[in-house]
């Protein structure tokens, strides 16, 4: 029996985020924790419920394991339903045998009975790596008043930066006349945030007619979006206006946990307007020691802060012991840095132990190049003794 749905998501967290080195080795990137106590995927997850989507397809490949418990039945963001609700989609065996995910569009592809099953007039596809919040009501509501096949999320970036992403060029009524994937010398600042909303009747055409041709990456910037271009369907550009950064490089990593503790930075976690859930364990309120110090940081409940603590983001379960330091750094969930341990610029993953006399990171100031300087890393679940120091721009995936 189908079930009617105006609009179905298929989020796309099956990538194997290697840019994020350590951090991704054993955890599909959208399980990577952020600001303290959620993860990527929170806010795909709750930009749909909070818009109105109540049915998501969750397109998993590399390292499913934690995102699978961690999304569960998808109760956190009340998506238990029993009609929609959320749905763990990993590669699966048909009569023509198994093959993995291809691309963007190949995933989806293999999932179109479960998108069937909904019978949905529209499909918004998403990315597991952003964080951002998105009415994407809006931006469906934008894609039926302009009759459109395909409307893509685009964010105006500056000129310098343009050469990163996929630039869209538009006329005076945003409909897309032209698409460039990381142009050397972009026309235009218009960026794709990779969140697409389409007529499913009309990419249920494209994806297959993609798949049948065998050809090129089976990727939506790369082969759906150009074949929608070239026989002039209408494609229109959505402009976000709101904070948006793509997480998906340790640098990016660092520096939107870092946003959290500007003012000027405009990303309220705990807006009651527009919530990001998460699935946590109910802890303790964070205790903050009578010697600690702590300044301009983000405590999350259940940690333990006795040492110094400066611009920095402690997730939950997190001890920090007295003697320790950690500044401009991202500590994850259950580590433990050890009295007499320095953590300067770095991000440390979950479950790990910083040794007592243990050096992580450095200043920018202490470099004499400051091409060598950038921030040091310690994956999930590692210990690092007290006699290595971790140099800036290092990365750590064993014990040393």
């Amino acid at each position: 029996m189908k079930i009617k749905k105006k609009c179905v998501a298929m989020l796309l967290a099956g990538g194997q985020g290697s840019r994020l080195y350590a951090l991704t080795q054993k955890v599909a990137k959208p399980a990577i924790p952020y600001g303290g106590k959620n993860r990527f995927i929170d806010f795909p997850l709750s930009n749909c419920i909070n818009s109105g989507i109540d049915t998501v397809g969750v397109l998993t490949q590399y390292q499913p394991l934690v995102l699978n418990d961690y999304i569960g039945n998808g109760q956190p963001w009340d998506l238990d339903k029993m009609h929609g609700g959320v749905h763990v989609l990993p590669p699966y065996q048909t009569s023509r045998g198994a093959s993995w995910y291809e691309g963007t569009a190949n995933a989806i592809y293999q999932n179109m009975a479960f998108i069937e099953r909904y019978d949905p007039e529209y499909v918004i596809v998403l990315g597991g790596d952003h964080i951002y919040k998105m009415d994407y009501s809006k931006m469906i509501d934008f894609h039926v008043a302009n009759k459109a096949d395909s409307t893509i999320a685009v964010i105006d970036v500056p000129r310098s930066e343009a050469s990163r992403f996929g630039i869209m060029i538009c006329d005076d009524e945003r409909r897309v006349t032209d698409f460039k994937e990381k142009p050397k010398e972009p026309v235009s600042t218009l960026a794709s945030m990779g969140i697409y909303v389409f007529t499913w009747e009309k990419l249920r055409k494209y994806l297959i007619e993609n798949e049948n041709a065998n050809t090129g990456s089976k990727d939506f910037g790369k082969d759906i979006i150009p074949a929608m271009l070239k026989n002039d369907e209408r494609l229109f550009a959505y402009e976000f206006e709101g904070y948006w950064r793509d997480v998906g490089t340790l640098d990016s990593l660092w520096e939107a946990n870092m946003d959290l503790l500007s003012p000027s930075v405009p990303l309220d976690l705990y807006d009651p307007s527009w919530k990001i859930y998460s699935r946590h364990e109910n802890m303790p309120p964070q205790y903050i020691g009578s010697n600690a110090h702590v300044e301009n940081s983000m405590i999350t409940e259940g940690s333990v802060v006795d040492g110094a603590v400066d611009f920095s983001v402690i997730s939950a379960g997190v001890t920090i012991e007295e003697g320790a330091t950690v500044k401009y750094s991202i500590i994850m969930p259950g580590t433990v840095i050890k009295s007499g341990a320095v953590v300067e610029y770095a991000i440390i993953g979950e479950d790990s132990v910083i040794e007592s006399g243990a050096k992580i990171g450095m200043s920018p100031e202490c470099v004499e190049n400051r091409d060598d300087w950038g921030i040091a890393v310690v994956g999930h679940n590692i210990t690092v003794s007290g006699n290595k120091p971790v140099l800036p721009k290092e990365i750590i995936s064993e014990n040393i």
